[in-house]
């Protein structure tokens, strides 16, 4: 255990070097609750200027402040998002321009067309102040802003971190769950938390056996090919699924049933391979937490992959 304790610590050290410099979060500046926790711009050529030197996008929030309680809501809940907003300073070049305010931040709004009182509307610059996406509203949701994130980032050519598509993934409405029966729950959060598209894992109890409940993006992985992945690792004695997947899920030898009667362990019988190790004080997500538990023991790279540069350089 120490070995691995050393090992990871190395390599997690020599990973936040190279992943440097760290984000700047504003959790320390106080600022209206409708801009959330970003370090934010407020001048679009000097925006511009950055992005143009250092190729990062512009992330341009055009917001109502003071603003309604929507307004107020996005702020609270997406732009102080700590995933979020380490994404946006790290990978982009944030900018805020008040739609309710007069001088520059009003030549900015008719510049770009956008209308004053409005709610907020995030845009995808590039350096020469041309959006990279189209311009969509009504897009005020975590997994939203991720989502349209990480296809700016896709069509200006810039790698997509791995965290940024977790977040997405994690805050995706498009999510299915499915509760496997097996030997041990410690394992099936293991192994199961290891396939592509498995998105969290959480062990828990149905019928008297253990069992790992899993959320997975039926995008990336079908019903069924998770059914035979998870046969696969030996942690399928069972699959049960929500009603409406029944017929899916039944294209299998094994017993299929209705998810009923499900409940969580205790939390000391979550992530257990995550336990004991350094990643054990960071303040992961989810889907996050998931992800570092199933590859922490076998692949600390892969394990380190899933988190953002500040939390590497917590563990150096």
């Amino acid at each position: 255990m120490l070995r691995l304790l050393i090992v990871m610590k190395r390599l997690l050290s020599s990973l936040a070097v190279m992943l440097l410099p760290l984000s700047c979060s504003a959790n320390s500046i106080h600022q209206p609750e409708e801009a959330g926790k970003v370090a934010w711009g407020r001048d679009l050529e000097a925006a511009l200027a950055a992005s143009k030197q250092s190729g990062k996008p512009v992330f341009a929030l055009f917001q109502e402040i003071p603003g309604c309680a929507g307004c107020k809501q996005f702020g609270r809940d997406v732009m102080s998002n700590s995933l979020l907003v380490e994404a946006i300073e790290t990978e982009f070049t944030p900018l805020l321009i008040r739609n309710n305010k007069s001088g520059k931040d009003a030549e900015v709004m008719q510049r770009f067309g956008e209308p004053a009182w409005n709610f907020q509307v995030v845009r995808f610059l590039d350096a020469s102040a041309k959006d990279i996406i189209q311009r969509k509203d009504q897009v005020w949701d975590t997994g939203g802003i991720a989502a349209r994130m990480i296809a700016t980032l896709i069509a200006a050519k810039r790698p997509v971190p791995a965290y940024l598509k977790l977040l997405a993934a994690e805050h995706s409405p498009r999510l299915k769950q499915a509760v496997f029966s097996m030997f041990c729950f410690w394992t099936g959060e293991m192994a199961l938390g290891q396939i592509d598209g498995v998105i969290t894992t959480e062990a828990g109890f149905m019928g008297g056996r253990e069992v790992t409940l899993v959320k997975y993006d039926p995008q990336v992985i079908t019903l069924p090919k998770l059914i035979a992945t998870a046969e696969k690792v030996e942690c399928a004695n069972a699959v049960h699924v929500p009603a409406a997947d029944l017929a899916d899920a039944k294209a299998t030898r094994l017993n299929v049933g209705a998810i009923s009667g499900y409940r969580a362990a205790p939390m000391s019988d979550q992530k257990k391979q995550l336990q004991g190790t350094v990643a054990t004080k960071l303040p992961l997500s989810s889907a996050q937490a998931t992800k570092v538990n199933a590859w922490i023991r076998s692949d600390v790279k892969t394990a380190a992959m899933f988190l953002t540069p500040s939390q590497l350089a917590r563990l150096r």
